[in-house]
């Protein structure tokens, strides 16, 4: 056996608001009575982190092994909210997987539990293959439905929870990057190597930008932008753990695309495992993974899978975020508009997060700056570096504006 570590973030519906004081109870998915670890959440709605049993790594890395990930349950209670129960969270071998948890307020003091039942991972069961479409899209007509004028992340997805003619199954609004994060760890393993990560978040996040520009679903009278069916889409799991190794490279890629010269629109990335089902145009999974331990890098990955023409391109619009990234990195003696920003949204923050100490809004990046990004840093589950780089920006951004949507 090796190990894995788990640690759980408890909210109140949004990440705008922690809570605190909430009980974690955790299991083997196979002896649910049989309680391993208790923890409670700290001022920041944070476990600490668990070690727990995994299966070895060479399972993560070997296409058709045994089951290569440990299953958990975890029960969340706190006297104020309904109790939430998650079952079979997925622990990888040296990896730490993260588990977010929504609460709501109990009504007229009654416990509603709510129970979510994680789906095996997709290169462990063999889910529908893709139904191949064009790599490039034709867009519709000015005359008929209009697509977006410019690339755009938006703030959030909605999901559509089954196959794009079932109306009888939910749409779920998923913040842009909690999107990708829940589909990467979806479709890959966090043990993989980081180049092969890369690679992969970047065919997801073309694929998905992709939906959104040319307005696929809409465009057909859908009220959706995304299913959750890979026949059609890629596997996003309602209510899944993701990989802190996953979500760190998410944060630094969200808004970065594939494309190809003389298009408009993100490449119509789709790929497959390569190994139980083959698809001799578009990325393989497991190839990624083989390419990368043979030394490729996230560039010579894609090109080799979906051309060499190809090219990496960032969106210029972020949208729900009040102000963009300046286009470069704020840090121990900056000064200016964009460090008063940071300070100002941290300070909000800090009303939800009082982990994060107040600072005077003076647009100087001192010592108390430092140690509030970090602190940030610390509670998001970002290298602790004290700089505000572009991931840090727009989540401090995505956090900032959760808070002040509830205020």
């Amino acid at each position: 056996m090796s190990t894995g570590r788990l640690q759980i973030n408890v909210f109140e519906e949004t990440f705008g608001k922690p809570i605190k004081n909430a009980k974690v109870q955790i299991s083997e998915s196979k002896s649910p009575e049989n309680i391993l670890e208790e923890v409670i959440t700290d001022i920041s709605g944070k476990s600490d982190i668990v070690n727990l049993n995994s299966p070895p790594l060479e399972y993560s890395l070997q296409v058709n092994e045994p089951l290569p990930y440990g299953e958990y349950n975890i029960t969340v209670t706190n006297e104020d909210f309904d109790t939430i129960k998650i079952e079979k969270v997925q622990i990888l071998p040296d990896t730490i997987a993260e588990q977010n948890v929504f609460m709501q307020k109990k009504l007229n003091n009654i416990d509603d539990t709510s129970t979510f039942l994680i789906s095996e991972h997709t290169l462990y069961k063999n889910y529908p293959p893709k139904i191949s479409e064009a790599s490039v899209k034709e867009l519709p007509s000015a005359s008929g439905f209009v697509v977006l004028d410019k690339i755009v992340v938006p703030e959030y997805i909605v999901v559509h929870d089954g196959d794009p003619n079932d109306n009888n199954v939910p749409n779920y609004w998923v913040p842009y990057k909690e999107y990708i994060k829940n589909v990467a760890s979806s479709e890959i393993y966090a043990t993989w190597p980081e180049e092969a990560i890369k690679a992969n978040i970047l065919a997801i996040n073309s694929f998905v930008l992709n939906r959104v520009y040319t307005e696929w679903y809409r465009s057909k009278g859908k009220n959706f932008t995304i299913t959750s069916t890979t026949s059609y889409d890629q596997k996003f799991i309602y209510q899944r753990n993701v990989f802190r190794e996953i979500s760190v490279i998410v944060d630094e890629l969200f808004s970065t695309y594939i494309t190809k010269p003389n298009i408009k629109q993100p490449l119509f990335t789709q790929f497959c495992d390569g190994k139980n089902v083959s698809c001799p145009q578009w990325l393989s999974q497991w190839g990624s993974k083989e390419l990368a331990e043979n030394g490729s890098n996230y560039l010579d990955i894609l090109r080799y899978y979906y051309g060499s023409e190809i090219y990496l391109d960032v969106a210029p619009q972020i949208s729900g975020v009040p102000v963009s990234f300046p286009g470069e990195t704020l840090q121990s003696g900056s000064t200016g508009n964009s460090v008063r920003t940071i300070q100002q949204q941290l300070n909000s923050i800090s009303k939800n997060y009082p982990a994060i100490n107040k600072l005077i809004v003076d647009g100087i990046y001192g010592d108390k700056t430092v140690n509030s990004v970090k602190q940030f840093q610390e509670i998001f589950d970002m290298p602790q570096s004290g700089i505000v780089d572009y991931a840090t920006w727009y989540e401090i951004s995505k956090i900032y504006t959760a808070v002040e949507r509830l205020s």
